[in-house]
């Protein structure tokens, strides 16, 4: 079979777009560890629509709209080239008509908690694997997608039928799983990048859909059947307004937790900094309409001229990246929040909010970290005029990581959530009060706990992303696990960087970026982890001694031709249904972009 792949430059397209690149771009991603922007060679990779709706309504417009249309081609062409996406294998993998009917019935993954509880735990007869086959699996088969830097998006599996999504190139795939080797249902293509995982859900008229949202702040229903999409809705509550976590579906409201890319903008001098703010905007179920949105803070208002003569707004920030729990005794929401964009500071920011379902108004409300105010381009950059004012504490702390509803042993709830600065707090969801929290290693603007965790009913299992190694007092970073009663930490697993052999020339950054940042999932009594620098391992969960390990950072043979490699592993990522584990390789933002699904499968 020819491969198929997108071209991956090696030399300039031509000398303009260089040129604008290197004035414009170039002083934060040449620092992609500091300043937590892709590498050249993710952007590369990312194809031009990706790179395109970033400069023009995405992360980047602030700086794409300094530039002229004929300097956006430019610089677009010599990043991501023009040509179109290689499509051509999906023709030659096309399920044949024994397979090409799409599953239907309960979800083996239908949400990013497997759950309105977000426990991520699944059962050995629900994954169809036990703890003793997760330590002794071996590699079944490999899927490439080209044109793709970032394998992020959670992906639902019912049945055989695996949907999956592309988010660079916008494309969403219905995968048949049950053969020696996969192949293509039918492939939805959107005119922008997608973003969050997805949900799949049955609707009173019995009708199955997929719910989720693009790069542009849309959410779209789809029907899982024929990819006809039944409704999409607008949820911006600002200009910037984004949607990180997944759309949430509970009765007859579409819950959906709203951030921004505000944080990636402020930093530009001429930037009037800032006026975006998080939200949870509900929608109706059968239209796509709103119902009520909840604002984290009221809107910015001008505040002072900047030393360079832009006007400043504020208050803002309190973005919501995490994916919501659904209390359904208490009829709560759960989210956290993330850091404030500019002054004045709020005591909604880096904070866990407990909101009604039925109107959207605020149950309680607990600030973990006050005084949090942060830009990304400020740390590159920290004397910009736009930049956090002395007295912030300047941390980047906030919540990202799915929130939880535990039980404890006797049965009562804890609201659990995990933040970036290596902290899991555990709340009483009457009233919000702490009940006990406790620090599992040191946080930053890329380290702490960043997507999810996972509980076992005893154990919470919190993965911390510090990335640069031990520090002094011995944290460094890896997987804990905490007894859910009192938070006290059961046992530990600290990562160490491997370089050996090729795999300084595979992880340029393997000495430095070996945390754990993707979501933890639970099979049976194993803990599944992926790891920065490539590296899927798995746990026994009740002593914490790995029992399997391997290393996706590498080029693979791959069942459609198309020339795959893998890279960080990051986001909710890994899944498992059908007596398989499936892991998804590559993820640019952790330096190291990749395009693999990897099935693995009980050795004999």
């Amino acid at each position: 079979m020819v491969a198929a792949q997108a071209p991956v430059l090696t030399a300039p397209v031509n000398t303009e777009g260089q040129a604008v690149y290197e004035n414009v771009c170039a002083t934060c991603h040449a620092m992609p560890e500091l300043t937590k922007s892709p590498p050249i060679e993710t952007l590369r990779r990312m194809g031009p629509r990706a790179v395109s709706h970033a400069l023009t309504n995405g992360k980047m417009m602030v700086q794409g709209a300094t530039l002229t249309p004929e300097q956006l081609d430019a610089v677009v062409s010599y990043l991501a080239g023009t040509a179109e996406i290689d499509n051509s294998w999906i023709a030659a993998n096309t399920c044949n008509a024994q397979r090409s009917a799409v599953d239907t019935g309960n979800p083996t993954i239908g949400s990013f908690g497997f759950g309105l509880q977000n426990h991520r735990s699944l059962t050995a007869a629900q994954a169809g694997l036990t703890t003793a086959q997760m330590g002794k699996l071996e590699l079944a088969w490999v899927l490439a997608f080209p044109q793709t830097a970032n394998m992020r998006s959670q992906p639902v599996i019912v049945g055989n039928t695996m949907y999956i999504s592309v988010v660079d190139s916008g494309q969403l795939f219905a995968l048949d799983i049950g053969g020696t080797s996969p192949c293509v249902k039918w492939v939805y293509e959107h005119d922008v990048p997608l973003r969050t995982a997805m949900g799949y859900h049955t609707l009173a008229d019995g009708r199955n859909v997929l719910l989720f949202a693009d790069a542009a702040a849309h959410v779209l229903l789809m029907d899982a059947a024929t990819a006809e999409v039944i409704w999409t809705a607008t949820v911006k509550v600002t200009s910037v307004s984004n949607v990180t976590a997944m759309p949430v579906l509970y009765q007859d409201r579409v819950i959906v937790p709203i951030s921004s890319g505000e944080l990636n903008m402020g930093a530009a001098p001429e930037y009037q900094c800032c006026t975006s703010h998080g939200a949870v905007v509900a929608l109706d179920v059968a239209t796509g309409s709103r119902v009520w949105v909840y604002h984290t803070m009221e809107d910015a208002k001008p505040t002072t001229i900047s030393r360079v003569g832009t006007q400043q707004w504020g208050p803002s920030g309190a973005p919501i990246w995490t994916a919501a729990a659904i209390d359904e005794k208490r009829g709560f929401i759960y989210v956290g929040t993330g850091e404030n964009t500019s002054a004045p500071a709020t005591d909604s920011s880096d904070a866990i909010l407990a909101i009604n379902i039925a109107d959207g108004t605020l149950a309680w409300k607990f600030q973990a970290t006050p005084n949090d105010i942060f830009l990304t381009g400020c740390m590159a950059q920290p004397d910009g005029p736009n930049c956090p004012p002395a007295d912030s504490i300047n941390k980047d702390w906030d919540f990202g990581a799915g929130l939880m509803l535990a039980q404890k042993s006797d049965g009562s709830d804890l609201v659990v959530a995990g933040q970036k600065n290596g902290v899991v707090w555990a709340l009483n969801p009457d009233t919000g009060a702490l009940v006990w929290n406790t620090k599992v290693g040191p946080g930053g603007a890329m380290g702490g706990i960043h997507w999810g965790m996972a509980f076992d009913g005893q154990r919470l299992f919190a993965a911390n992303n510090q990335s640069t190694g031990a520090t002094a007092d011995g944290n460094a970073p890896g997987l804990h696990a905490l007894d859910i009663n009192t938070g006290n930490i059961l046992w530990s697993y600290l990562s160490q960087p491997d370089c050996s052999g090729s795999r300084e020339q595979d992880i340029p950054s393997c000495a430095r970026n070996y945390g754990m940042s993707a979501a933890t999932l639970l099979v049976d009594g194993a803990v599944v982890q992926g790891v920065n620098d490539g590296y899927v391992r798995v746990f026994d969960a009740q002593r914490g001694e790995p029992i399997f390990s391997f290393d996706t950072a590498k080029t693979f043979t791959t069942v459609n031709g198309v020339i795959g490699k893998g890279g960080a592993i990051d986001n909710a990522s890994i899944v498992a249904a059908n007596g398989m584990l499936f892991v998804q390789s590559g993820y640019g933002l952790m330096g190291v972009p990749g395009n693999l699904l990897l099935a693995f499968k009980p050795a004999p």
